[in-house]
C-alpha cells in the first residue's frame, strides 16, 4: 500500500503531528466517520483533515468514510491516539444527564444561527460543561453572571444547574432574547449592540462569560464590554479558538487581550466544541481572565476607538469594503434634502458644519440641548438600533439615513408617524394621546433613558390623582410587578422588542386595576 503522502504530511507536522495521527487512528479503527465528526473529535482544522483524506484509500457510505480494514495494517506504525486535554468537570457529567437532555432540546429548538453575527452553535455538552465549570471554580449562590452574547444558551444551562445564580444576558439578536425569556428560568435579558454600549443595568457583576466573533476586533470589544460589566475583582470566561494553521491570528487576538492588561488565570484547551466552525477544528479554548488595576483605563482606551466592523462575514466583516460610514459625501447631502436638523447623530461629513453627537452617546444619555429636529446616520449592520435611536429623543422630527432599515415595532406607532423621504426614514412625533392607558404608555416611551418601572409608577400615580383617588407608590409598584415582573431596573432603550411589544397590554392591565386598588 502506497503511503508516501501520509508520511509526508506527518513529517511536515513534526512534533505537532499527534492530531493527524489521532485522525488516522480513528479512520483505521473500522468505524464510519463523517468529516465534521472527525474534525470535532480531533479538534483539527478542516483543511488539515482534508489534506489527510486526500492521501488515504477510503471507502464511503453516504457522507461517512473510513480506511478499508484490508488497508489498515499498512498504517499501524503511524497511529497514535491524542487523548483530549484533561476535562476539569468530566467527573460531574454523569450526575447531570437530565440537564443534558433538557439542554439538547433547548439547543435544537433555538433560533437558527445568523452568519452575519458569526453564530456557530456550541454542543449541548459544551454548554453544560461551562455551567459545571463555573460552579466548580466559583461560589455561585447569589453570584451575578453576565453573558455577553448568548446564542449558545449558556445562561439557561447555568440556571438549570445553579438556579440560585443571578444571570443577565445582553445580546443584539432579538430572537435569542425572546427565546431565553420564553423558557421561564428567570434569566434577565437586555438588548445591546456592544459597538454602541453596554446597558447601565448590566453592570456590577461577579462573573462574565462570552463567546465572541473570532476576530481581534470582536474579541477585544466583547471582552472590554464584559470587563465594563464586572466588579473590580470579577473574572471573564472567554471562548476563543483558532486553527493550528493560523498562529498569527491567535497571536493578534491574544495581543488584544494583552492590551487590556489582563491576567491569564487558566486556559482550558479545546474545552468548547461546536456544530460547525470546522476551519478551527470545531473547537475553542476556554480562557479564565482576571482584571488588574491597569485594566479599567485600558478598557476606556479600547472602547474610545471602537470601529463597527468586528465580524468575519456580512456587511460588518473586518475585511468588508462596506465598513465605511453609511452616508458619506453626496449620499448624506441627499438624505438631508429639505431637512434642516438642529443636531447630526453618527458619522456625517464634516463640511455640514452642524452640532453633532456620537451614536453611542445618543443612546447612552439624553442630549443636553433637547434638539427639535435630528438627523441620524445608521451604518450598515446597526439597523437593529433603529427603535432605540427613536426612543432616545423627544424631538418632533427625526430623519434616519441608512441601508435596509427595518420596519418599526407596533408599539412605536402611537409615538411616531413614519414615512420615507429621499431614501431616508422620517419619524414625526405624534400629539399626546387621549385615554389613561395611552397616556401612561406615552409617558414611558417619552422617557427612553429613564427606568421604565419608575416612569410607569409615577404615571399611574398621576392618573389616579386625576381620577380623584389616591394611589401610593408602593401600591403602584405592586401593580406593575404583577403585570410586568420583568420591568424592574431597565430602561425602554435596554428592553428587548418582545418586552416593549408587551407594554401596551401590561399598561392597560395596571390602569384597569386602579379602580379596585383605590
Amino acid at each position: 500500500m502506497e503511503r508516501d503522502g501520509v508520511e509526508r504530511l506527518l513529517a511536515e507536522a513534526g512534533a505537532d503531528s499527534r492530531r493527524l495521527r489521532h485522525a488516522l487512528s480513528l479512520l483505521c479503527d473500522g468505524q464510519w466517520w463523517t468529516q465534521p465528526d472527525l474534525v470535532r473529535q480531533t479538534a483539527t482544522a478542516r483543511r488539515t483533515i482534508e489534506a489527510l483524506l486526500r492521501e488515504l484509500p477510503l471507502e464511503r457510505e453516504g457522507d461517512k468514510l473510513r480506511v478499508p480494514l484490508i488497508d489498515t495494517p499498512a498504517y499501524q506504525d503511524l497511529l497514535a491516539l491524542a487523548p483530549p486535554p484533561e476535562d476539569p468537570v468530566a467527573h460531574l457529567l454523569p450526575h447531570y444527564t437530565h440537564v443534558l437532555d433538557r439542554l439538547t432540546a433547548l439547543v435544537a429548538g433555538a433560533p437558527r444561527a445568523r452568519h452575519v453575527l458569526d453564530h456557530v452553535s456550541a454542543t449541548p455538552e459544551t454548554v453544560l460543561r461551562r455551567a459545571l465549570l463555573l460552579g466548580a471554580r466559583f461560589w455561585l449562590p447569589r453570584a451575578r453572571l453576565l453573558c455577553v452574547g448568548d446564542h449558545d444558551l449558556t445562561s439557561l444551562a447555568v440556571k438549570l444547574v445553579h438556579p440560585e445564580t443571578d444571570v443577565t444576558v445582553v445580546d443584539v439578536d432579538e430572537r435569542i432574547l425572546a427565546y431565553i425569556d420564553a423558557q421561564g428560568l428567570g434569566v434577565r435579558t437586555r438588548w445591546a449592540d456592544l459597538r454602541l454600549g453596554l446597558p447601565a443595568s448590566a453592570r456590577d457583576h461577579d462573573l462574565a462569560l462570552t463567546d465572541p466573533p473570532y476576530t481581534p476586533e470582536g474579541v477585544g470589544l466583547f471582552v472590554a464590554r464584559a470587563l465594563e460589566g464586572l466588579k473590580d475583582d470579577g473574572r471573564v470566561l472567554l471562548a476563543y479558538g483558532a486553527s493550528e494553521r493560523t498562529p498569527m491570528l491567535a497571536f493578534k487576538v491574544q495581543q488584544a487581550l494583552t492590551d487590556l492588561n489582563l491576567v491569564y488565570e487558566a486556559v482550558h484547551p479545546d474545552f468548547n466544541r461546536y456544530h460547525g466552525a470546522e476551519a478551527i477544528g470545531s473547537a475553542a479554548d476556554l480562557y479564565v481572565l482576571r482584571p488588574t488595576t491597569k485594566t479599567r483605563p485600558a478598557v476606556t482606551s479600547r472602547l474610545s476607538r471602537q470601529a463597527t466592523a468586528i465580524y468575519t462575514q456580512g456587511p460588518q466583516a473586518v475585511e468588508s469594503t462596506r465598513s465605511a460610514p453609511a452616508t458619506p459625501g453626496g449620499a448624506a447631502s441627499e438624505a438631508l434634502t429639505g431637512f434642516a436638523p438642529d443636531l447630526l447623530v453618527g458619522e456625517w461629513p464634516k463640511e455640514l458644519g452642524r452640532p453633532r453627537a456620537k451614536l453611542s452617546t445618543w443612546l447612552s444619555k439624553p442630549h443636553a440641548t433637547a434638539p427639535d429636529r435630528v438627523a441620524v446616520a445608521l451604518p450598515p449592520g446597526l439597523e437593529s438600533a433603529l427603535p432605540r435611536v427613536l426612543l432616545a429623543t423627544r424631538a418632533s422630527h427625526v430623519r434616519v439615513a441608512g441601508d435596509a432599515l427595518p420596519p418599526l415595532p407596533e408599539v412605536l406607532s402611537g409615538l411616531y408617524e413614519v414615512s420615507v423621504t429621499n431614501g431616508a426614514l422620517d419619524a414625526v412625533r405624534l400629539p399626546q394621546p387621549d385615554g389613561d392607558a395611552a397616556t401612561v404608555l406615552r409617558k414611558i416611551l417619552d422617557n427612553g433613558h429613564a427606568k421604565l418601572a419608575n416612569t410607569w409608577r409615577e404615571a399611574l400615580v398621576a392618573v389616579a390623582r386625576a381620577q380623584g383617588t389616591t394611589l401610593t407608590k408602593n401600591e403602584a409598584r405592586t401593580l406593575i410587578r404583577e403585570a410586568a415582573p420583568w420591568s424592574d431596573d431597565l430602561t425602554p432603550l435596554e428592553a428587548p422588542l418582545h418586552r416593549l411589544s408587551a407594554l401596551p397590554d401590561a399598561v392597560t392591565t395596571t390602569v384597569k386595576a386602579l379602580t379596585t386598588t383605590t
